[in-house]
């Protein structure tokens, strides 16, 4: 960059942007297994709720409304009944965001800007959380996960809290089930999140939770450095629409209110997420249909000798080659590149690839095109 740009951070030079899928370059025709979206569009009968309420009810010279009151109401009231909880979330329990993307960009502002403290994440896992925080100047501390099924590496976790470097540890970042791999925390990871002291922030992304119905939201009441983040664009088939929310305690809540953007959130997108959970007996049943498909595609994977394919809780699958040598990210790289010339989109991160369930036409192509160009 010039010098005539020299205001730009420094460190900001060197990174490069985050680069999605082609969006509207994509054609239609093309099967869109890389982003972990529902494989089906909404229902005609929620679309056309939705084209209703745009006509009848959303005045577009306004502005949406600021406190999203009403659509905290409904995900406190699903929030509750899908964790079985004996005391009900409220509103004051909940943050509503532009995507999740948003409230964990709000996390990153509100506990460690101004060099006060450094995140800790463990890889492979969702890039986000890396790229958000080095665009703010914030470090991050990467842990591995093991090769076999890929738990945390506790004792390399420990010692990364413990180490004396500066800024400290503020924020610990962990999917739950992890994207890319699938799996989910399991009690040993558990146990050591719960032993971490109170200075240090939780965030457990449950981006997946309808497809792995795990979750730690009945936790939150005694853990109060714990936060749990959720999104309307997995199974709720929103991706469209960006809505994402945070459970909390409500101290934890309030914070994230003070960082959150004025009217962050479009009217239409409000009523998209409130429409949705109205009729969420409609729409979460592919659900189940999809884990199907999951373990179908599974199958068919595993008897592949080429191939190392692991169990999922969330609606995608991790694979990698066999014999895995310096050579292995350019032949994945060449797959990727094979099956996006063939029709098929799928994720190359991590050291391996990430395919997303798609529907069952589409999951059929991809194992074809898949199985064909590993041999």
């Amino acid at each position: 960059m010039s010098d005539r740009h020299s205001f730009i951070r420094s460190d900001l030079l060197r990174l490069a942007a985050y680069t999605p899928h082609p969006g509207g370059e994509t054609p239609a025709s093309i099967d869109r297994l890389d982003t972990n979206e529902s494989p089906l569009d909404l229902p005609d009968q929620i679309k056309s709720k939705l084209a209703w309420a745009y006509q009848q009810e959303i005045e577009a010279n306004r502005y949406p409304e600021g406190s999203h009151e009403e659509l905290k109401k409904a995900i406190a009231e699903y929030a509750t009944e899908s964790a079985n909880l004996t005391q009900d979330l409220t509103t004051a329990n909940i943050s509503i965001g532009n995507g999740s993307d948003e409230l964990i960009r709000s996390l990153l502002i509100a506990t460690c800007l101004g060099g006060e403290g450094a995140i800790l994440v463990a890889t492979p896992t969702f890039s986000m959380y890396g790229i958000m925080a080095k665009t703010l100047g914030v470090r991050v501390v990467s842990i591995s996960r093991q090769e076999s099924d890929f738990a945390l590496d506790l004792e390399m976790a420990q010692q990364a809290i413990a180490d004396s470097a500066r800024p400290p540890i503020r924020v610990v970042f962990m999917v739950h089930p992890n994207s890319p791999t699938g799996n989910a925390l399991v009690a040993r990871e558990l146990d050591w999140l719960r032993s971490l002291p109170e200075n240090i922030l939780v965030v457990i992304d449950e981006a997946y939770f309808e497809f792995s119905q795990t979750s730690v939201v009945s936790e939150l009441t005694k853990r109060h450095n714990w936060i749990v983040l959720r999104t309307f664009s997995k199974a709720f088939r929103l991706a469209a629409h960006r809505v994402g929310y945070a459970i909390a305690n409500p101290d934890l809540i309030q914070v994230l209110e003070k960082v959150r953007l004025p009217y962050n959130l479009p009217s239409f997108s409000q009523t998209a997420a409130k429409v949705a959970l109205q009729h969420r007996q409609l729409l979460l049943p592919l659900v189940t249909e999809t884990i199907k498909e999951r373990e179908r595609v599974w199958s068919i994977l595993e008897d592949e000798s080429k191939l190392q394919v692991w169990q999922s809780n969330a609606n995608f699958l991790y694979l990698r080659l066999q014999n895995i040598s310096d050579k292995h990210e350019n032949a994945l790289a060449q797959i990727t590149s094979k099956l996006k010339a063939e029709g098929t989109l799928i994720r190359h991160t991590g050291g391996g690839l990430r395919i997303t369930i798609g529907s069952s036409a589409e999951n059929n192509r991809t194992l074809e095109r898949l199985i064909a160009a590993i041999n």
